[in-house]
């Protein structure tokens, strides 16, 4: 137990609580959206603004952020506009994040060696920045839920349902896209970019085989992401394994479980209207 003593330690934990709280919340109106091939290409996006972050010598993240924002923004054009098709676009965007960062870190003086960190994750390098970034976007996540939740529930469900009903769907849908955005910068830290959709699609789809309600699938996979994350941490600091890994196959384990669970029993989802 000497090991909750060390203070990288709790700054792990810290982290791992506060991005289940993150991508619970983003992931949930991912997967309600049909969203995980775009939110995979803004992932995979970012990369280039981390890669001219360590080029340029400044702070990577801020690249990421900048770059993840402008491509979450770009596909939501694109999708309204229909000048491209959706699919395209996002493959597009996707290829030339990773095409940039690739070039930028290759013209990087000397070796890059937060690469992999980047990559794949080390959640052992947060730093008490990184935790009070965390804890503003899960506040404000919070508290954008809590005060625009029927907004954001009728938005995911049925958008033009939503117009019916008077909601600015373009605002909800430009604000989702930029907390997406964000909520994935922030959580590179500890799953990395390669493996970072699983946090955001594998607890919502494990919940989602249970229930239909929104609420639900979010206070779900919040608890789902949380021991996965912490699960995965202490996992991989006692078996030498990497973090992002460790935790991507306990929620692998997770899905698959719950895939069981649902298909043995035959669990009736309550339908929300």
């Amino acid at each position: 137990m000497e090991i909750f003593s060390y203070q990288f330690f709790q700054n792990a934990l810290w982290a791992s609580l506060l991005t289940a709280i993150v991508a619970g919340i983003i992931g949930s109106y991912i997967v309600v959206r049909r969203m995980a091939f775009m939110s995979g290409g803004i992932t995979h996006a970012s990369f280039g603004g981390l890669g001219l972050g360590v080029y340029a010598g400044f702070e990577p993240m801020v690249g990421a952020a900048c770059f993840a924002i402008l491509s979450a923004l770009g596909i939501g054009y694109v999708s309204r506009a229909g000048h491209i098709r959706q699919d395209s676009a996002i493959a597009g965007i996707w290829s030339l994040g990773m095409a940039v960062g690739v070039l930028f870190m290759a013209m990087t003086p000397g070796y890059t060696t937060n690469l992999s960190a980047y990559l794949f994750g080390n959640i052992l390098l947060v730093t008490k920045t990184d935790l009070l970034l965390l804890l503003c976007m899960a506040v404000m996540l919070v508290l954008f839920f809590s005060l625009a939740y029927r907004s954001v529930l009728y938005t995911a469900f049925d958008a033009d349902f939503a117009r019916t009903r008077g909601r600015k769907v373009a605002l909800i849908e430009n604000l989702m896209l930029v907390a997406i955005a964000l909520g994935i910068v922030l959580s590179i830290r500890l799953i990395g970019i390669m493996l970072l959709m699983s946090m955001l699609t594998l607890p919502q789809s494990t919940m989602n085989l249970f229930t239909d309600r929104f609420k639900h699938i979010i206070f779900g996979s919040v608890v789902l992401a949380l021991i996965g994350s912490a699960g995965g941490l202490l996992g991989s600091y006692y078996l030498g394994l990497p973090s992002g890994a460790f935790i991507v196959l306990l929620l692998v384990l997770f899905f698959g479980a719950g895939k069981m669970i649902s298909s043995l029993h035959r669990i009736p989802k309550p339908r929300h209207a």
